[in-house]
């Protein structure tokens, strides 16, 4: 019996050490690349038919989360004033999925009727040099309108240039190579 007793208390200790170990582990962020400003392109739809109130709802509403983010800087395509801006970061976005989902299916049965919209977000410098890319999903499952999976999308998005992209001189940053 006290074999046995023993036996267990060890498993438990190695089970507990086994999936305590990665909490305790010291993530180190990556650091931050300097942007001074964020100009944001038209998004892209080639691909796939994205209906007009959804390919402008995306633009708007990242606009929109970016500067919530705290991005004081985000420019829209071709605003002149972005030209003389200097560590400025381009984001250029890509339709890759759609399916828009049915509002009435939503309010009826609440798991039928999703609505989603997948982005791929190339952050890059002036000169095209790539930074960052990802793809980022935005739905709509259970209540709201069809066009609240952009706004999901913005906040994604957004979060991933927050986390990545720094405008605060006293934080981390990696600088940008002379002459950009």
């Amino acid at each position: 019996m006290n074999r046995i007793l023993a036996a267990s208390i060890r498993l438990s200790v190695c089970t507990l050490l086994l999936f305590a170990c990665p909490l305790f582990a010291h993530k180190s962020q990556p650091a931050k690349i300097k942007a001074a400003a964020i100009e944001v392109e038209m998004i892209q739809s080639d691909e796939i038919k994205l209906p007009a109130e959804f390919q402008i709802a995306l633009y708007e509403n990242l606009i929109r989360q970016l500067h919530k983010q705290g991005f004081s800087q985000v420019y829209r395509e071709g605003d002149g004033n972005a030209a003389g801006v200097t560590d400025l970061v381009v984001l250029h976005s890509t339709v890759r999925g759609f399916k828009e989902g049915s509002e009435r299916a939503r309010k009826v049965t609440t798991v039928a009727g999703a609505t989603s919209i997948t982005v791929h977000c190339q952050f890059t410098r002036r000169d095209g040099t790539s930074l960052l890319e990802r793809d980022v999903d935005g739905k709509v499952r259970f209540f709201g309108g069809n066009l609240k999976a952009t706004n999901d999308f913005a906040k994604k998005a957004a979060k991933v240039a927050e986390e990545s992209f720094s405008s605060n001189a006293g934080t981390q940053d990696i600088p940008w190579p002379a002459g950009f």
